[in-house]
């Protein structure tokens, strides 16, 4: 289950919806084994297991890695803009720095813009000892959410 702040929590009381469902890795996160631990506007870490997520040579797939990032950003914007507001990705860059063939990566999310319209994250996946395999970033449009 994701750690949530009190604030955030309180925040989304009356709005009736589920937050562990809805800032959740999604149905592919789930697929790739990506388990939120705990999230905030300001601070979003999940873990994945290399192990499922690999490509032919038998290091993490690069695409993993992005849905990795993808995934903490826009649980970080969604958080950020409320629950009146949808946050939906418009950029996504990543940089993969070493290789991982086994064990954990854990990444960590942290705001660089928190606007009313957008919000970008610097989204850092690290291996087991706390190497840099990846950086990404993530640009999402915050939107008035149906019906709000």
């Amino acid at each position: 289950m994701t750690e949530f702040p009190a604030e955030v929590r309180d925040r989304f009381a009356g709005a009736g919806m589920d937050l562990d469902k809805l800032f959740s890795a999604g149905e592919l996160g789930n697929r790739m084994g990506i388990d939120v631990l705990e999230a905030a506007p300001e601070r979003v870490v999940a873990r994945m297991a290399v192990e499922g997520n690999r490509q032919p040579y038998g290091l993490l797939h690069g695409g993993a890695s992005a849905v990795l990032a993808e995934t903490l950003g826009s649980v970080g914007a969604m958080l950020h803009g409320g629950p009146e507001k949808i946050a939906v990705g418009v950029d996504l860059n990543v940089t993969h720095h070493r290789a991982v063939r086994s064990g954990t990566v854990t990444a960590v999310a942290t705001p660089i813009h928190l606007g009313r319209s957008t919000a970008t994250y610097e989204i850092v996946v690290s291996d087991e000892e706390g190497r840099r395999v990846c950086t990404g970033r993530l640009t999402c449009l915050i939107r008035d959410a149906p019906g709000a």
